[in-house]
This record gives C-alpha cells, structure tokens and sequence, in this order.
C-alpha cells in the first residue's frame, strides 16, 4: 500500500476518533494490524505526517497527534517565493496582493464593529509605533504585526488568524531574506491611525481605502527589491 493512502487512512483515524492535539495514536503494531501494512510502511507514513505536523513522533514513548500547525505551509509559501524570485517572477509583489486581497475584503466588515477595549488597544499601538519611529523604527515591525492581529480579533475565527500570522511570517522571512527596502516608520504610523479611525468611523469604504493604501505602500517598497545571485542569500530560514 501506497505511503500516500497510509497517511490518508490514519488522518482518518484521527477525526473518526475526534483525537485531539496531544493525544496518543495506536501503537505501531495496533496500526500495522489496523491498517494492514508493515512495519517500515507505517514508519514511512507517519514520517510524512509528522512533516507536515499533523503527528509528532516522540521517540521511546509514541506517536501523538500533531499541533497542526501552519508551520509546514509558511515554509512552503517563504520557499516558493524566494525561488521564483530568483527565477526572475514577482513573487514577493503576489505574496502582497494576497495579503491586501484578504484584509481589503475583512477590514469592510469590521467598520464599526470593533469592540471599544480593542480600538483602544489598536490606539495604544499606534502610540507605541510612533514611539519607536521616533527613536529610528527599531522594533516597529512587531508593533505593526500586534497591530493586524488586535484588528481582525474580532472576527473570532482562530483559523483566520493562523492564515494571517502565516501570511505575515513568509513575507517578513522573504523581504528580509531578499534585502527589500526599509519602511517609512513615520508613513508606518500615519497610515495605521487612518485604519483606526476609519474603522471607528463605522465607514466601511473609508476603512477599505486606508487598507489600501497601506499595501500600496507596501507594493511600492517592494517593487524596489531587485533579483539578486541566490548565492548572497545566506538566510538558512527559507
């Protein structure tokens, strides 16, 4: 039996047996007999999954099932993007226009409904963003990804989040990787109060222009990075 099918079967396993993260698999006999395969087949599978974190293998004590994170697909994303870099496509802009694509079409939906603890959490941001602008940007890049994160909380949907984190960790590991340049701190922290404001407003098309001008922004900086030989590239991350 195809490595493949083995992996389909015990991902099934897995949901009819509502398994949650953490919680032990059958040991490698019980699978063997379960799935009807051997040994070094079921070993094989379960590396597989194991990579893409759907079960972790602990050796001398077993096999869990996995976090299920995202891991997996940011360095998939991060990956791809730096390699068609270098092959001369615009990855690194795609990456972007599918940010704002997503954001573009939330940001509407939570024009006037974010909740006041979260507007003066996002307030208190921004102060924090003009802060660190003020001392050079150091650091500011964090500040502006606690920034989307309080933004789209709201929405209360935790897979939502895992896609956004995982959006912004594969352009963040490849801007830097490929030597992008750096932002307008104070462009930065300008454009994320309009996003507050718009949202606070209540103005759904308002709160879809700040959005987008912050990722044109983020469009034009990024249309600076320039090919470069892949052998400079020394990040080992991606």
């Amino acid at each position: 039996m195809a490595a493949r099918d083995l992996q389909e079967r015990i991902k099934r396993l897995i949901i009819d047996r509502r398994l949650a993260s953490g919680a032990p698999l059958p040991t490698e006999p019980e699978l063997m007999e379960h799935l009807g395969a051997s040994r070094n087949s079921v070993r094989e599978a379960l590396k597989g999954l194991q990579a893409m974190g759907i079960v972790e293998i602990r050796h001398g004590f077993g096999t869990y099932v996995g976090t299920m994170s995202l891991a997996p697909m940011i360095e998939g994303l991060a990956f791809r993007t730096v390699a068609g870099h270098y092959r001369g496509e615009d990855t690194l802009l795609q990456l972007v226009q599918l940010r704002e694509a997503v954001e573009t079409g939330l940001v509407s939906r939570l024009a006037g409904r974010v909740p006041e603890t979260d507007l003066v959490e996002l307030d208190a941001l921004v102060d924090r963003m003009e802060e660190q602008a003020a001392r050079g940007g150091d650091g500011i890049a964090d500040t502006d990804r606690a920034f989307h994160a309080t933004l789209y909380r709201g929405l209360d949907n935790a897979l939502l989040g895992e896609v956004m984190e995982a959006f912004w960790d594969a352009f963040h590991r490849v801007h830097t990787d490929l030597g992008g340049a750096p932002q307008d701190p104070l462009v930065t922290c300008r454009q994320h109060r309009e996003i507050v404001e718009a949202v606070r407003s209540g103005d759904a098309i308002r709160a879809e222009e700040a959005i987008r001008e912050h990722f044109g922004n983020i469009r034009a900086r990024v249309s600076t990075t320039g090919t470069q030989d892949p052998h400079r590239c020394h990040n080992e991350r991606v």
